[in-house]
């Protein structure tokens, strides 16, 4: 698939020029949250010895001020070092530009985690079908099980139109791998659902960690893999240790739950059933005889 290009989203029409720091505000569209620290410091470093050398890219909104569209690292870099005056490229651009347009950027350079590009995604969808987010996750999965031949699969054309327009355009994912592998991490409990927001772990490891029904364990074990930097591997091994005796438990408990039953079964009289009974001891006892 081809890489997209943000030019080819957003108008053309636009003017260079130099503005005050204080006149540009940070964009409620940004889908970034988490910024690396060391990242940071070595742009900071960089704009220090050279200046920032690609403008800010900026849209006009009420009176002399304007909002970010793109290039908030090197918005925040120049506020940590104490710039007044920035440059920067002017676009009239619509609610949805700005937003898709921060999305292509990011993911270009692969900046987003896994919440922030299911997040961004998701808010885009809802402004290009002017639909909420419950409606857009039933939509996804009317259309692939659609594909699958379980509904109807004339679905809203121009929806199914608009939606793959829109991953084209990312250049990232299809439709049915979003819904597959990105949707799920919005179920995850929420102590992995923020430690994976804020960059603190990888999706492959919070989705493992998540596999623990104790909230504790889960706790003790998310700081753990993020304090010794524990391998997704590791990861697993800790997991099945810690649900093998509940597991063990639970069977023990279902195997006393059916001796309950059995003894009070009241198909002896039934040869069918007798025999099937039988058969099943005889398994039973040979199983139990290997244990000896």
């Amino acid at each position: 698939m081809n890489n997209p290009n943000t030019q080819d989203i957003i108008p053309t029409c636009l003017s260079s020029k130099t503005l005050r720091l204080e006149q540009i505000c940070q964009s409620q569209f940004q889908p970034r949250n988490y910024f690396n620290e060391v990242a940071m410091e070595e742009l900071a470093a960089s704009i220090k010895a050279h200046g920032i050398l690609q403008p800010l890219l900026v849209r006009p909104i009420a009176g002399n001020q304007y909002e970010l569209v793109a290039g908030e690292r090197r918005y925040k870099a120049a506020q940590f070092l104490g710039l007044t005056v920035v440059p920067v490229t002017v676009r009239e651009m619509t609610d949805t530009e700005v937003l898709q347009y921060a999305l292509v950027e990011n993911l270009q350079r692969e900046d987003l985690n896994p919440v922030e590009e299911t997040e961004g995604i998701l808010q885009l969808l809802e402004m290009r079908l002017q639909k909420d987010r419950d409606w857009i996750i039933s939509l996804l999965n009317h259309i692939a099980n659609g594909k699958r031949g379980l509904t109807d699969s004339a679905v809203r054309n121009r929806e199914q139109q608009v939606i793959q327009e829109i991953f084209s355009t990312l250049g990232r994912l299809s439709p049915e791998s979003f819904r597959a592998h990105r949707l799920p991490l919005l179920k995850l409990p929420p102590e992995l659902f923020e430690a994976l927001r804020y960059g603190r772990i990888q999706w492959t490891k919070a989705k493992e960690i998540a596999k623990l029904q104790s909230e504790s364990e889960r706790l003790a074990l998310l700081e753990r893999a993020i304090a010794q930097a524990l391998s997704l591997r590791q990861i697993q091994r800790i997991v099945r240790e810690k649900k093998i005796p509940r597991d063990s438990a639970q069977q023990q408990r279902e195997v006393e739950g059916l001796l309950q039953k059995f003894t009070q079964f009241k198909a002896w009289e039934n040869p069918d059933k007798r025999n099937k009974i039988e058969s099943l001891l005889t398994e039973l006892k040979q199983l139990l005889s290997e244990q000896d």
